[in-house]
């Protein structure tokens, strides 16, 4: 017969998550037997957008439970999905590379999970972005220098500890030089050591310096430290790399469990053992694909299974348990951010698009132009958000990249607005065509900058798609001052 205990500290490594915007009637008792918390993610926002409402709800059956979301500011953004982030994001950070504005932005955007309940932000991303045609991470990395990674990434785990909330910078150890997304298959590096040491690991370091409280995990392959599994599931890096060899102490996140780079052949529970097996202590399990809580009941049965069969050790368990209880004691409750946290956030957010945008050498439009918004889709970090609104004097055009055979060329002023334009031929090829077309057309690429467009003069790469980068490049449209 099962220990009750294990079975308590089973429930107290589980992030776990719900289904729609409505606090269900089983949380309260899965907090009850022993819940870490809850992540919130784009399923759990209401009609209107905003997911404040639901969190504060959340919070209010025990504020000592870890209420996390992913607020990175710029393209992935939880609390602003429905008008598009304030703050720039992270690629555009870098771009600057004030580390002052940095911090001081983090602050704002911990401000603002404070207010709504949330004390473990999943952010900042620490991954060196030195792949061009990444996927997944592009203008969520602050660039693809390891050193300027890195120093933004200790400021952004400073300037949310000081509004009271907890960084979970990820994804360890890294998924800058990655092709495929994790989301939807499992990723491989096949860099030397020497090159991960040098690249991937600086900016970790700079976390843990920084006194990163929790560090998130990549399913992602680094053969180099372990060719058979990536890093969630493998001991060798989380044990090995991360507590042994960088000393960390803090408490290991797993990336959500039910991306298929992690249980795409073992399953939920088996991946939440495996990882759990690994060094990991708190297992963020995805979005709840039902009503009840199906994947929570997956992974405890599975971790109390695991240890009764004695493949799972029962002191690792505890040691992960013990870990997330010292996190839950360690944040919860911290004291309120200064007032003004925020506006002073808003303020040096507005400094930092204007500051890119300036760098553009954007040119005004001459009269009434045609925005051509081609959605070309995006991955499920960033998930649904409110992008690429120019406002400017225009006729918008909206279309898929399904749509573009036999459409235009545009004439007269032309704005072809799209996130990673160059990762898609057809798209690429049409954008090409409208531009050598078309001497008054320029293409907007909200996305990464790719070498194969990002050259051109008639290209105005923005470093993100938020709502601050859009209307900085608006206001330098309408030939405004920023």
């Amino acid at each position: 017969m099962t220990d009750d205990s294990v079975r308590t500290d089973a429930h107290g490594v589980m992030l776990a998550a719900f289904h729609g915007p409505r606090v269900p009637s089983w949380l309260a008792r899965a907090f009850d037997d022993g819940l870490a918390g809850i992540c919130l993610y784009g399923d759990n926002l209401p009609t209107d957008g905003d997911v404040r409402p639901v969190a504060r709800a959340v919070a209010a059956l025990d504020p000592t439970r870890i209420l996390a979301l992913d607020e990175e500011g710029g393209d992935v953004t939880r609390l602003h999905m429905a008008t598009g982030s304030p703050h720039p994001g992270n690629a555009a950070l870098g771009v600057v590379d004030d580390v002052a504005l940095t911090r001081t932005i983090a602050a704002g955007i911990g401000a603002e999970l404070r207010e709504a309940g949330v004390w473990l932000d999943l952010a900042p991303c620490a991954d060196a972005n030195s792949n061009a045609a990444n996927p997944v991470i592009g203008t969520r990395s602050f660039g693809a220098d390891p050193a300027l990674v890195a120093r933004h990434v200790a400021a952004f785990v400073e300037g949310l500890a000081s509004s009271g909330v907890a960084a979970s910078v990820k994804h360890f150890p890294g998924h800058g030089d990655t092709s495929a997304d994790s989301h939807l298959e499992l990723p491989r590096v096949d860099a030397s050591a020497a090159v991960l040491r040098e690249r991937e690991l600086v900016p970790f370091r700079a976390a843990i310096e920084a006194g990163a409280a929790s560090i998130m995990t990549s399913h992602v392959v680094l053969a180099a430290f372990d060719p058979g599994r990536p890093a969630t599931l493998s001991r060798a890096v989380l044990t090995g790399l991360l507590r042994e060899e960088l000393g960390y102490d803090g408490v290991i996140v797993s990336d959500a469990l039910d991306m298929a780079g992690a249980s795409g052949t073992l399953g939920l529970g088996g991946a939440a053992v495996a990882s759990l097996a690994a060094g990991a202590d708190l297992l963020c399990l995805g979005p709840e694909p039902s009503s009840g809580p199906s994947a929570l009941t997956a992974a405890v049965e599975a971790v109390v299974a695991a240890v009764d069969a004695g493949t799972l050790d029962r002191a690792r368990l505890r040691d992960a348990a013990a870990r997330v209880e010292r996190l839950r004691a360690d944040w919860a409750g911290r004291p309120a951010p200064e007032p003004g946290t925020i506006e002073t956030a808003r303020i040096a957010s507005e400094k930092v698009a204007a500051e890119v945008v300036s760098r553009l050498g954007v040119s005004p439009l001459a009269g009434r132009a045609t925005v051509v918004r081609i959605d070309t889709g995006t991955n499920p970090a960033v998930g649904w958000t409110d992008w690429g609104r120019l406002d400017v004097d225009a006729a918008v055009v909206d279309l898929t990249a399904r749509d573009l055979e036999g459409v235009g060329p545009f004439g007269g002023e032309v704005l072809v607005v799209a996130r990673r334009a160059a990762a898609h031929p057809d798209v690429r090829a049409w954008i090409t065509a409208q531009l050598d077309a078309n001497p008054h057309a320029r293409l907007v690429e909200l996305a990464w900058p790719d070498p194969t467009l990002a050259h051109r003069s008639d290209v105005l790469c923005t470093m993100g798609s938020s709502a601050a980068l859009l209307s900085a490049l608006s206001r330098a449209l309408r030939g405004e001052a920023a």
